[in-house]
């Protein structure tokens, strides 16, 4: 279903590569029919006569066709089509990672009353088999943190404002032309599609149901390529993290902010539109995934490893016995983002008078914020001000909340002072 981007990779890889995968897994795939609701324009990929329909029954009536790839998009007319093909008794692959993550538990129970499975392995990192990771390849595992790079039209815009110094829509407006970004970004750049894709990894790594008001969000549109140079300058790059962390209390913190980490995390080597994840459990410490998060070719290959996974029966066996489809989950409790201790960096625009750092200071201390490092170069901005830059030790996020909204009031505060998240990724130990 869908002849578009992603259906047009599933379709050359099963009309060019059906031999080469019957060889290496015994199953052999055969592409039965293509619905799309365009039959007329030309794609880059030719399908033998009378595959490509625009009628829907073709695959709905057919009891031959065993499993139905959904690429449609969206999360209304797919939703129904996913529904229909289930109680049709196809099985289902799909990468609409909204859809799972707003709509997920309706499609997990169609499924269960049919006795048919949902593939998804390509919803969340393109290419990288996060999915099967998590299901089978961690599951001897109490997972404690996730923290991914998920998107990467943001990981192209951060990347490329750090390599070359260029402002936010400069580089966006760059993204565009160049196919890393939608006409329409909103949905990567404001991080709801990071949250989407987090929605799916947290409720498989932490075995309950994750909603999506469950996740603090914050996109990357406020980040300054000065933020990116002072960050450098302290030895940090900055990313925009999805992360979800068992807390010492038993809860789970989920959050997509950006982040400043250190120079020699992994994940701050990751560049343009790459995709990475790292997972700790507690048996196996620390893991690290990575490759192309999207694109025709890498998610197709993704969704084709679901086709296989579904021939073999083992996509069925795993999908019956997820928590979320045998209502096992367990009872999460979502840590709130201000009751989270981290570290800040903060960075205001100060007037060059006597006694303003004292002012600054003051208003920190008494809302229990320590300073641990500070820079102020010379040069003056706007009204007289100079750019003075904080980095903080740990404190509550309620506490910096406040203490941001009493610096905003200070008429010796130029504008509202940026605040950017620190991320301390713990290391594996021995």
């Amino acid at each position: 279903m869908g002849f578009g981007t992603v259906g047009s990779g599933v379709a050359k890889i099963l009309l060019e590569d059906a031999d080469s995968i019957a060889i290496r897994t015994g199953i052999r795939l055969e592409l039965a029919a293509v619905v799309d609701k365009d039959t007329e324009s030309p794609r880059k990929i030719v399908l033998p006569k009378g595959l490509l329909t625009g009628d829907l029954n073709r695959i709905l009536k057919d009891d031959t066709i065993q499993v139905v790839v959904e690429s449609v998009g969206g999360t209304t007319a797919a939703k129904e089509i996913q529904i229909q093909m289930l109680q049709a008794g196809k099985h289902i692959v799909t990468a609409n990672k909204a859809l799972l993550a707003e709509h997920g538990d309706q499609l997990y129970a169609a499924a269960i009353a049919s006795d048919r499975s949902i593939g998804f392995e390509a919803s969340c990192c393109g290419g990288i088999p996060i999915i099967l990771a998590l299901r089978t390849g961690l599951a001897a595992n109490r997972i404690n943190a996730l923290y991914g790079i998920l998107n990467g039209t943001c990981n192209y815009i951060l990347s490329k404002m750090t390599q070359s110094g260029a402002d936010f829509r400069t580089v966006l407006s760059e993204a565009q032309t160049k196919g890393y970004a939608e006409a329409d970004p909103s949905l990567d750049i404001n991080g709801t599609d990071t949250a989407h894709k987090l929605a799916i990894l947290a409720a498989i790594a932490f075995g309950g149901q994750i909603r999506m008001q469950d996740i603090y969000i914050e996109g990357i549109e406020q980040i300054a390529s000065s933020d990116i140079q002072y960050a450098r300058e302290m030895g940090y790059v900055i990313k925009l993290l999805a992360i979800g962390e068992r807390t010492a209390d038993g809860s789970v913190s989920l959050r997509v902010h950006p982040s400043l980490i250190h120079e020699n995390t992994p994940l701050a080597s990751v560049s343009g539109p790459f995709n990475a994840v790292s997972v700790t459990g507690h048996a196996v410490g620390k893991t690290m995934y990575y490759g192309r998060g999207a694109g025709m070719m890498a998610t197709a290959s993704a969704v084709v490893a679901d086709l296989i996974e579904i021939g073999l029966g083992s996509c069925q066996r795993v999908f019956r016995a997820m928590p979320m489809t045998t209502g096992q989950q367990e009872q999460i409790r979502i840590k709130k983002i201000q009751d989270i201790e981290c570290r800040f960096y903060i960075r205001l625009m100060a007037r060059d008078e006597p006694g303003v750092v004292a002012r600054y200071g003051r208003i920190l201390a008494n809302h229990k914020i320590s300073i641990r490092g500070a820079i102020q170069h010379e040069g003056r901005g706007p009204d007289k001000t100079v750019p003075v830059v904080i980095t903080t030790h740990p404190t509550l996020e309620l506490n910096m909340f406040n203490a941001l909204d009493e610096l905003a009031r200070l008429k010796v505060i130029g504008t509202r002072p940026a605040c950017i998240r620190i991320v301390d990724i713990p290391e594996d130990s021995e």
